[in-house]
């Protein structure tokens, strides 16, 4: 099938900019942009357009690394964003960092992944590791010579972190690494793993503990997984079988490590929300653009109150993303004064993702026929955004955690 010529859409995935003047200008119901924060996101935006967007659609397509994103975000020195200046990072705050995310997901979700993952890896060390530690592997992170992943979930221990069985035993002044780690974002590509093991099996949550290992440890790739989404981010099993750790390589001491993967996945969920509202938006966008170019009984779709009573409608539900994600970035820029991070970013990562299923189908709705091949940018969308209301914990623990903030 080919792409009709009124569309206003490429087959690449290129889009117009937005309708609104909201996202140009900074304007929001409950939250207002910096002018820094404005001009970051411009020029954010026209990078996007101009050196991710044209090759959206064929990395995803072949399955394979965005190394074309990869590069131009590290132009752009985005690896060090939301990195200490100690470090060699910018040292941004994580509204600044949102923003990152929701601009590259706008126009390819997976190059969105290369920026999130490096982080999440990172938060730990800075966190919580040694100064050796941050100095040997936070700067080649931040100046994108080395990307990082983060290991937490096993084949049987996913949203149950406590039943994970990798475990770590004590050898002298090292460690040695035993087990597998499944859904391993940047799986064959990071040069660091983070990765939490159990130092004492019998203690539950409280005898795991946490390693940066480097992959020429001995670290295998023993499977890549053919995904439906964010096929161009590698996902995989990460086999870790007698792998010698130096002592001067654990992160905290032993048997924090639950304590330190909550601790990051509490800072690290508002960015997979402004991830899901950069889909739900790149999706706005695609459905604005087609709406507005088709024709039908004389007159242009975009002309007929239904269809735009659905882009109200999911228009109405990314601002609101927008503003949750934002406001639980600027709780952690605050360092959290009530305690109510958890919660917050619960609610943040678990309404935006749902928002982003919800526009992305009905983006494809929208386009019709032609939404429902691979001709146009919505399929994409919807498949990309799907992993957002699972990964860096389902939707389903995330209203647990609000809830029991709540009820108690």
């Amino acid at each position: 099938m080919t792409t009709p010529p009124d569309t206003g859409v490429s087959s690449a995935g290129e889009m117009p900019a937005p309708p609104s003047p909201y996202l140009d200008e900074g304007h929001g119901a409950s939250f207002r942009l910096t002018e820094t924060q404005v001009e970051f996101r411009r020029a954010l935006r026209q990078m996007a357009q101009e050196r991710i967007a044209p090759h959206a659609a064929e990395v995803d397509r072949e399955a394979r690394y965005p190394w074309e994103g990869f590069r131009a975000c590290v132009d752009m020195e985005l690896p060090a964003l939301g990195l200490p200046v100690a470090y060699g990072g910018a040292g941004a705050d994580h509204v600044t960092q949102a923003i990152m995310a929701e601009e590259l997901a706008r126009v390819c979700a997976s190059t969105s992944v290369t920026m999130l993952i490096s982080k999440l890896g990172m938060i730990p060390v800075v966190n919580f590791g040694s100064e050796d530690l941050r100095r040997r592997y936070v700067p080649r992170v931040a100046s994108g010579a080395a990307q990082a992943s983060y290991c937490l979930s096993e084949a049987d221990a996913g949203s149950d972190v406590a039943a994970m069985r990798c475990q770590a035993r004590r050898d002298g002044d090292s460690y040695v690494l035993s087990g597998s780690k499944y859904w391993i974002t940047n799986a064959g590509i990071s040069d660091t793993y983070t990765v939490f093991a159990k130092t004492d099996p019998e203690a539950g949550h409280r005898g795991i503990s946490c390693f940066v290992v480097e992959a020429g440890w001995g670290v295998r790739v023993a499977k890549l997984e053919e995904k439906m989404g964010l096929r161009a981010s590698p996902t995989g099993e990460v086999v870790f079988d007698g792998v010698r750790v130096p002592l001067e390589n654990r992160v905290g001491e032993e048997g924090e490590g639950f304590r330190i993967a909550m601790h990051t996945l509490d800072r690290s969920r508002p960015t997979i929300g402004a991830q899901a509202v950069g889909i739900a938006q790149g999706a706005i966008d695609a459905a604005v653009a087609y709406v507005a170019e088709r024709h039908a009984f004389g007159k242009a779709i975009a002309e007929f109150q239904a269809l735009r009573f659905m882009i109200a409608d999911m228009a109405m539900r990314t601002e609101a993303a927008r503003n949750l994600v934002y406001g639980a970035c600027a709780h952690i820029d605050a360092g959290d004064p009530d305690g109510d991070l958890g919660m917050l970013g619960a609610m943040a990562k678990c309404f935006a993702s749902d928002t982003a299923m919800s526009v992305t189908t009905d983006a494809v709705q929208l386009l019709g026929g032609y939404g429902y091949t691979k001709d146009f940018p919505a399929e994409r969308f919807m498949r990309d955004a799907k992993i957002t209301q699972i990964y860096e914990g389902t939707n389903q623990i995330q209203r647990v955690v609000i809830a029991k903030r709540l009820l108690g």
